[in-house]
C-alpha cells in the first residue's frame, strides 16, 4: 500500500500528537503521583503510625497509582488495554483465591500496626500463648515466653480473636487463696495475712487489701486475699506472700489442710 506525502503527513501528525499526549500524562500523571505520596506520608507520620507499615502503605499506593497512569498513557497511545486489564484482573482473583490466608494475615498486620491494640514489649496472651511482643511484622508478630521460647503467631488471628493485653494498666490485682483448718483461729489469720500484706512495701495502701472468708470447702475454710500492686511487681508479691503464708501459718499454729478421706471399718 502506497501512501501520499499529505496522508504520510497526516499519520505522523497524529501519531506525533499520541506520543506528546501520552509522554504529557505519563509526565504529569508521575508528578501529581509525586505530590501525593509526599501528603500521604506525611499524614502517616502526623497519624504515629508504624514506620514499617508507613513505608508499606506508601509503596504500595506508589506502585498502584503508576500502573493506573502507565495503563492511562498506553490508552492514549491507542493501544486497546480492555484485554490487558481482564487478564489482569483475573491473575489478581486467582493469586488471590490462594493466598486467601496470607492475605488475611496481611490485613491482620495492618490492622493491628493502625490500631495499635499491643505494642513492642507488652506482655500478651492470645491464641493460647503468652509472652513479652519482641516484634510486629506485616504477617506475623513475634513472642518470647517466659521460658525462652520464641512462638510466630499470624496477625489474622490475632487481630480477629481474643487478646489479653497484660501490660496496658499500670496497676494489676494479685489474687490467693489461703486455706485453714477448721479448728483454727480465723480471727488470727486475718491479723497475720494483714500484717504480712502492710510488710510489703510492693502493696498499695489505695486501693486497700481485701481479706475474706471466701468459702467453706470439704477440708478447709478458704480465704480469699486480693491486693493491688505496681504491673512489674506482679509475680515478685504473688510469689513472695505465698512462701511467707507457707513460713507463717506454720509458726503461727496455723494449719495449711489438705484433701483427707477417713476410712471407718466396720466388724460384723
Amino acid at each position: 500500500m502506497e501512501f501520499s506525502q499529505e496522508q504520510l503527513f497526516d499519520l505522523l501528525v497524529a501519531w506525533g500528537t499520541s506520543i506528546i499526549l501520552a509522554v504529557a500524562t505519563l509526565v504529569a500523571g508521575l508528578f501529581v503521583i509525586g505530590l501525593a505520596m509526599r501528603v500521604l506520608n506525611k499524614a502517616l507520620d502526623r497519624g504515629n503510625i508504624d514506620p514499617s507499615l508507613r513505608s508499606f502503605l506508601c509503596s504500595l499506593s506508589s506502585m498502584g497509582l503508576k500502573a493506573l497512569v502507565y495503563i492511562t498513557a498506553l490508552s492514549v497511545l491507542g493501544i486497546e488495554m480492555t484485554s490487558f486489564v481482564a487478564i489482569l484482573a483475573a491473575a489478581g482473583l486467582a493469586i488471590g483465591m490462594a493466598l486467601s490466608g496470607t492475605l488475611q494475615n496481611f490485613a491482620g498486620g495492618v490492622m493491628v500496626l493502625l490500631f495499635k491494640p499491643y505494642k513492642v514489649g507488652d506482655f500478651i496472651e492470645a491464641q493460647g500463648y503468652s509472652g513479652v511482643v519482641k516484634e510486629i511484622q506485616i504477617f506475623i508478630t513475634v513472642l518470647t515466653t517466659p521460658d525462652n521460647k520464641t512462638v510466630l503467631i499470624p496477625n489474622g488471628p490475632l487481630a480477629n480473636g481474643a487478646l489479653i493485653n497484660y501490660s496496658t494498666q499500670p496497676l494489676r490485682r494479685v489474687d490467693w487463696t489461703f486455706g485453714i483448718g477448721y479448728s483454727d483461729d480465723i480471727d488470727k489469720a486475718y491479723e497475720l495475712i494483714h500484717s504480712l500484706l502492710s510488710a510489703d512495701e510492693r502493696v498499695l495502701k489505695d486501693p486497700a487489701p481485701l481479706v475474706a472468708l471466701s468459702s467453706l470447702g470439704d477440708s478447709s475454710v478458704n480465704l480469699v486475699v486480693r491486693a493491688w500492686v505496681k504491673a512489674p511487681d506482679y509475680w515478685d508479691v504473688h510469689f513472695a506472700m505465698n512462701d511467707s503464708v507457707f513460713r507463717q501459718f506454720g509458726a503461727n499454729g496455723l494449719s495449711i489442710p489438705f484433701p483427707q478421706l477417713d476410712v471407718h471399718v466396720h466388724e460384723n
